[in-house]
């Protein structure tokens, strides 16, 4: 959900992957800037200023090595203005920091929160959606104020959420309670995210059967698989070690 350039992608970015079961599909993407720089998205032209972002289509379908957990992810998005922004270091490295910081505050892993980030803002603070929600991790008002956010003379909630810090700090703690409600399971708690956690429940705790929340869940969990750390290859060395003329054996370890 994003811009000029290459502003935001927010929630209805997810338009840019695919249902996990559902193979390839069509989705355009239409996106301006405010006068006060912020963007506004949506899946379809709302008025005249809105203007066409992006249109084709992606799959997540793509078969990944077992050796590149990322692969299918990266299939899936390069070429798109999602991979070019979120892969951006200067763009990464912004709130890396405070992503981090936030997170493990929150006790959650910072790639993760990272990924919820891209596909919410594409990393832009000034982010709206059409829903009213705002800023890095596209945090409602109302969820503000159930976390202690609250509007004074000055500044309104709204106004309070665009801020990094305050926008990180609230949308980590939501994320933590439902990972924490819905037993970690990282799925059901990005479907809660996005379409709430009164829809998941009242799907039997599955993701629930909407398009938009379906794709978000892939695109978040594919920028996940990007941007967590591969794992160390592990080099084995095979030892042969001579018993007796009889026994020969091999010990074999990691190093």
């Amino acid at each position: 959900m994003p811009m000029p350039a290459a502003t935001p992608f927010l929630r209805t970015l997810i338009a840019l992957a695919l249902c996990a079961c559902a193979g390839a599909a069509r989705a355009d993407l239409w996106a301006y800037v405010d006068a006060q720089g912020r963007s506004h998205v949506a899946n379809r032209q709302l008025d005249a200023r809105y203007k066409l972002f992006f249109n084709g289509k992606t799959t997540l379908d793509a078969p990944a090595a077992p050796d590149e957990p990322g692969s299918r992810a990266i299939e899936a998005l390069t070429g798109t203005r999602l991979y070019e922004r979120v892969t951006d270091p200067a763009v990464n490295r912004r709130y890396a920091q405070m992503i981090e910081t936030n997170a493990h505050a929150s006790g959650l892993d910072p790639a993760l929160v990272k990924a919820v980030v891209a596909a919410e803002s594409a990393f832009d603070p000034r982010a709206v959606s059409d829903k009213g929600a705002v800023g890095l991790m596209q945090v409602l008002p109302e969820t503000g104020e159930r976390y202690g956010v609250h509007g004074d003379a000055r500044r309104s909630t709204t106004q309070k959420l665009y801020d990094p810090a305050t926008n990180l700090r609230i949308g980590t703690r939501y994320l933590r309670d439902l990972l924490a409600r819905f037993e970690n399971d990282v799925s059901l708690a990005l479907a809660a995210y996005n379409a709430g956690e009164g829809a998941v429940a009242t799907h039997d705790n599955r993701v629930p059967p909407y398009a938009e929340t379906r794709r978000y869940v892939d695109v978040v969990q594919a920028l996940y698989a990007i941007y967590r750390p591969a794992p160390p290859a592990s080099t084995k060395r095979v030892q042969i070690v001579r018993r007796s003329p009889a026994a020969d054996y091999a010990d074999v370890t990691s190093e």
